[in-house]
């Protein structure tokens, strides 16, 4: 029996064919394009054809990067245009056949943590929390064995986590833990302190400063240039430093309010950002439950960007956890 696993994104879709122990068969990746709507649909249907041609498929599940609302049974992914309400698993029942397949759809969040429990650093867990640090921040959350979704399928949505008063207008826009420790969020914070480095020193001294940050334009630093010049970087370490400070106040909120054996850090940031995790913990330790803190583990993806494919998988091989 094979299952295939889609993980959709907002530049691209990736795809896999899944034995039923979690073995990859085959890989596909396809660029978006610049699709939008029932395009992004089309792009699915056909990569999934593809795969199927080729394996004897039992079902596909799909990873959305937004939220699935259960009860209408329609997506809202907001990186892809014209996926605010879209009927997704309609759509692909309709083209392929309902019968053909078993076609199951969650959120990123909820196939993170699936693809961690599946093969990853949550196998031996009933409670675990994936922290997935890319562009924005989001966690799924598994306790007493069971994912949690929210009365409007919404759980996890944690980078809109209140961590610093008072509020800022900054947060507007995605939150206050994803403004400052999101990679988008790292990349604004390196641009913020390089301009008012630039307002404080005059353009002349600071066209004399060495920084690897200082020679790129202010608008484009994004996260990878930051942790490219860390340590070396003063402003690399202070907005770095400043992102453990609420990597760790988040995951300090979500060890007390939860109870898990395990954080699980995720996603493209770690990455780079692996190097803090111990950092991280400690700084969680001087907010969380202290009883809590002391037996939870702190750690990195065991499966990485296989997390969301390998969940995906899973939502059509097992159903107990979901």
């Amino acid at each position: 029996m094979s299952v295939i696993g889609i993980d959709l994104g907002g530049t691209k879709v990736s795809a896999a064919v899944f034995s039923e122990c979690g073995n990859v068969q085959k890989r596909d990746m396809r660029l978006l394009d610049g699709r939008t709507g029932y395009a992004v649909g089309e792009l699915v249907v056909e990569m999934m054809k593809s795969l199927a041609a080729q394996y004897t498929i039992t079902g596909a599940g799909i990873c959305v990067p937004g939220i699935v609302y259960s009860k209408k049974g329609t997506v809202w992914a907001p990186n892809i245009p014209g996926w605010e309400d879209f009927p997704l698993k309609k759509y692909i029942s309709d083209v392929i056949g309902s019968s053909k397949a078993n076609i199951a759809i969650e959120s990123d969040r909820t196939c993170y943590i699936l693809g961690e429990k599946w093969r990853g650093a949550a196998k031996d867990c009933t409670d675990a929390i994936y922290i997935a640090v890319g562009t924005g921040i989001g966690a799924g959350i598994l306790i007493d064995g069971r994912v949690l979704h929210g009365a409007n399928d919404i759980v996890g949505a944690t980078g809109w986590m209140a961590l610093e008063n008072p509020y800022n207008k900054e947060f507007d826009q995605c939150g206050c833990f994803e403004t400052y420790a999101s990679g988008n969020g790292i990349g604004y914070q390196a641009g913020k302190e390089l301009r008012a480095l630039k307002e404080t020193v005059g353009s002349k001294k600071f066209s004399e400063i060495k920084s690897a940050l200082r020679d790129k334009p202010v608008e484009s630093v994004t996260s990878h240039d930051v942790f490219a010049s860390y340590p070396s970087d003063p402003v690399a370490v202070k907005v770095l430093s400043k992102a453990v400070q609420m990597w760790g106040m988040g995951a300090a909120n979500l060890v007390s309010l939860f109870d898990p054996q395990k954080i699980i850090f995720g996603g493209g940031v770690f990455g780079p950002a692996v190097q803090f995790i111990p950092q991280i913990y400690n700084e969680a330790c001087k907010w969380g439950q202290p009883i809590s803190m002391k037996s939870v583990k702190f750690c990195a993806s065991e499966v990485q960007s296989d997390a969301a494919l390998l969940g995906a998988a899973y939502l059509v091989l097992g159903k107990e956890f979901i």
